[in-house]
């Protein structure tokens, strides 16, 4: 364990599946790593082989920032029809046995300071907490959506029905008139 104190501090991060959510924890990841010296393990949960632009993208990640896949999960008992936030979701939780495993491997021979999961992914803070490592959510978001969810408590206050049922649109701060032509 000694050794590991000299070492720079590693994290984890769990994009949930798609090329979408795999970007952005990625490029803060390359920040961290460049900037600050981390190094970063990238685990990526599947329920079926990555795609090619995935296999590119992930092979040119600079040194510092390494990559894992966990064994695909098996959805043959979920219907065709099923939300694509559903199968994110059980990505993740039927992941979780995977990742212990992973996520041991790598305490023990890391100096581990922090799990990094998006908004699919708190399911898995409970493995981080297993092993006493800080977890923390990266949302990365549009300027919009932010003063929105800034905006919520607000909002809550003001309007006294479910929004469905709102009969004019609502105005948040920072959003522009909508002209139409």
């Amino acid at each position: 364990m000694a050794h590991t104190q000299l070492q720079n501090p590693h994290i984890v991060m769990l994009p949930t599946p798609g090329m979408g959510h795999l970007i952005p924890p990625v490029e803060f990841a390359k920040r961290l790593v460049l900037q600050h010296e981390f190094s970063i393990t990238v685990i990526l949960p599947t329920d079926s082989p990555i795609s090619k632009s995935q296999k590119k993208f992930l092979s040119a990640l600079p040194l510092g920032i390494n990559y894992l896949l966990l064994p695909p999960v098996n959805f043959n008992d979920l219907s065709v029809d099923v939300q694509i936030e559903t199968r994110i979701c059980l990505t993740i939780t039927r992941s979780l046995a995977s990742l212990r495993e992973v996520f041991k491997s790598i305490v023990e021979s890391n100096r581990l300071v922090a799990f990094v999961v998006d908004l699919f992914g708190t399911d898995a803070f409970d493995v981080a907490n297993e092993f006493a490592v800080s977890p923390y959510i990266f949302y990365p978001s549009t300027a919009m959506m932010l003063s929105l969810d800034f905006y919520f408590p607000e909002l809550d206050e003001i309007v006294r029905c479910e929004y469905k049922d709102l009969q004019e649109p609502l105005r948040i701060p920072g959003q522009r008139k909508v002209q139409n032509f």
